[in-house]
């Protein structure tokens, strides 16, 4: 099945400046488009059901996991392994970020 990324609606997240696109929704994980707006912050969370993934596609976030800071490139993969605390960061007061952002339950 083919999708259009620039048909589908932009749909608030949960955290204030994260906006989103689903591309994949199943019982077991899913994958969505992510906008991150300049300056946002998504704090430090974790999951015990799932681990999950970022692909960085265009912009520089911040991808803390655990407790470890790593300044991100396009092109840039992480691995969010469950019950490991982890964040998304925009320091950016130029630019939004765009990523891909999935998950697999354990």
């Amino acid at each position: 099945m083919k999708i259009k990324t620039e048909e589908l609606e932009w749909e608030y997240g949960k955290v204030k400046s994260f906006y989103g696109k689903t591309l994949l929704d199943k019982k077991n994980g899913g994958l969505k488009l992510v906008k991150v707006s300049k300056k946002a912050v998504y704090p430090t969370h974790q999951h015990s059901n799932k681990t999950e993934f970022i692909f960085v596609l265009e912009g520089n976030p911040t991808i803390t996991i655990g407790e470890k800071e790593h300044d991100s490139k396009k092109g840039e993969f992480f691995n969010l392994p469950h019950s490991v605390n982890h964040a998304i960061e925009n320091k950016s007061d130029q630019k939004e970020c765009l990523i891909l952002v999935g998950s697999i339950k354990e």
